[in-house]
């Protein structure tokens, strides 16, 4: 996808208050967020495949 889709206002804003947040972190604190973060993104990307898989008869 080289073309981004903009945000809406309540979603800048959440990510400005959420760049806060990181910005507080210790470096550790980072480190575990961002392995959880890419936790729940590859959990979420498997509900999506299931999800398509269902919906298209597949498997």
């Amino acid at each position: 996808m080289s073309q981004s889709v903009p945000l809406s206002l309540e979603q800048q804003f959440t990510l400005r208050s959420f760049e806060d947040q990181v910005k507080r972190m210790s470096h550790e604190q980072a480190q575990e967020f961002l392995v959880s973060l890419y936790r729940q993104m590859l959990q979420q990307e498997n509900m999506y495949k299931e999800f398509i898989k269902h919906e298209w008869g597949i498997g």
